[in-house]
């Protein structure tokens, strides 16, 4: 039962972490939210609190560092004890433009942030769910992790990795019962989106979409958080090293359930060769 867990959700005080960090209030979880910005913490705050959150901290804390990581974790076994699910959402756009043209300095705090704050996060909380011997840990995927994602390398790259990661923890952590899965969330507008229409045509493509977004609006953040809240909760046991669509994905069908448990290969990045799948038989 979430209303007995704590619940970790990094980038909580803005956009999709901020609606995730909200559907785990609305279970009566204990929640807390890290994020750079003070201020959008503490407003973040009372609206979880508003929600129905057993108990709610917010943490200011740069994920790409880790003293920061380490004193985040410090803080939350300080008031609530270990966490018992990662939600692992904070993330940067990076430089945006023909990838030769992005600074070292702009592409490394990209990969700085998405990737290896992600691991960062990870580390800690599974320590924590060892010692428990069960946990969730859920990554947050992004345009590009599947395909190609002109203008936006760095992202693009990162957001692979942190799929690639998400599934390699789950082989690693399979034994301990702790279930890692990555959610793509759809074209939610977040202030990515007013970055992308900020860059003109530097966006590319994107650009034409981005304003259509705009005008139109985009996936509804709920669809990420409800997912979020699925992998979470012990109805998802079992399901691990899974790329879900919170927007594609009939995550709630028992049958589409239990063949995320059953097909190894199914919801991962596979090359599709008909040469590199696993058996279900072993």
């Amino acid at each position: 039962m979430l209303n007995e867990s704590t619940i970790l959700v990094t980038g909580g005080g803005r956009g999709i972490g901020a609606a995730i960090a909200e559907a785990f209030a609305r279970t009566h979880a204990r929640v807390v939210i890290t994020g750079r910005s003070t201020s959008a913490l503490t407003a973040q705050e009372d609206v979880l609190r508003e929600a129905g959150a057993a108990a709610v901290l917010g943490v200011t804390a740069d994920i790409s560092q880790a003293e920061q990581v380490d004193h985040l974790y410090q803080t939350i076994h300080d008031a609530f004890g270990a966490v018992d699910v990662l939600v692992a959402n904070a993330g940067v756009q990076g430089p945006i433009g023909p990838l030769e043209d992005a600074s070292p300095e702009d592409f490394a705090e990209a990969l700085a942030v998405n990737l290896t704050g992600t691991w960062l996060c990870m580390r800690s909380a599974i320590l924590d769910m060892k010692a428990k011997h069960r946990g969730k840990i859920i990554t947050l995927s992004g345009g590009g992790a599947t395909g190609p994602r002109e203008r936006f390398a760095a992202y693009a790259a990162s957001k692979a990795a942190v799929v690639r990661l998400t599934e390699t923890a789950a082989a690693e952590l399979r034994s301990h019962h702790i279930d890692v899965n990555a959610i793509a969330p759809g074209a939610v507008n977040t202030r990515m989106l007013d970055e992308v229409l900020a860059a003109g045509d530097r966006a590319g493509a994107e650009l034409t979409g981005a304003r259509d977004r705009a005008e139109k609006g985009g996936t509804p953040p709920d669809r990420a958080a409800e997912l979020a809240v699925f992998l979470a909760s012990s109805f998802s046991d079992g399901i691990t090293g899974k790329l879900l669509s919170a927007v594609w994905d009939p995550w709630q069908d028992a049958a589409f359930a239990e063949r995320l448990r059953s097909d190894p290969d199914f919801c991962t990045l596979r090359r599709i060769d008909g040469k590199h799948f696993r058996s279900t038989d072993t």
